[in-house]
């Protein structure tokens, strides 16, 4: 009876949890090896790539690491929309995580709070 009689608020937790159910964890393990290919990728874009283009006039790895980034931060997009769909994430949460995608090192941020919050059951 008593907990028939707690606040929505507090079930919201533990009701999502049961919601998201069986595919939020296949696609959680997807989303975070994509974060972290383009947060590696990104980081040395930005901290090898770049640098060699300015100081050694080397154009080559921009071209190469660049491409790279931009086409698997594009399946990178879709494995999070499909975890924001699968774990109901709302708007503004899938949007911050899509948008620290192409910020060097924030994807690793927000690749753990998105971690964290999805496996406690709590949208993003």
């Amino acid at each position: 009876m008593a907990a028939e009689q707690t606040a929505p608020s507090s079930r919201l937790p533990r009701a999502l949890a049961r919601r998201v159910g069986r595919d939020v964890p296949a696609a959680l393990t997807r989303y975070r090896v994509m974060a972290w290919v383009v947060g590696v990728l990104l980081a040395v874009l930005f901290l090898v790539a770049v640098p060699l283009k300015y100081a050694a006039d080397l154009e080559g790895p921009v071209a190469v690491i660049g491409t790279a980034h931009g086409w698997l931060y594009a399946v990178f997009f879709l494995t999070a929309c499909d975890l924001a769909l699968r774990a109901r994430w709302t708007l503004r949460g899938t949007v911050l995580i899509l948008v620290a995608g192409t910020v060097p090192l924030l994807s690793f941020v927000a690749e753990r709070i998105a971690t964290r919050k999805t496996r406690a059951g709590e949208r993003v």
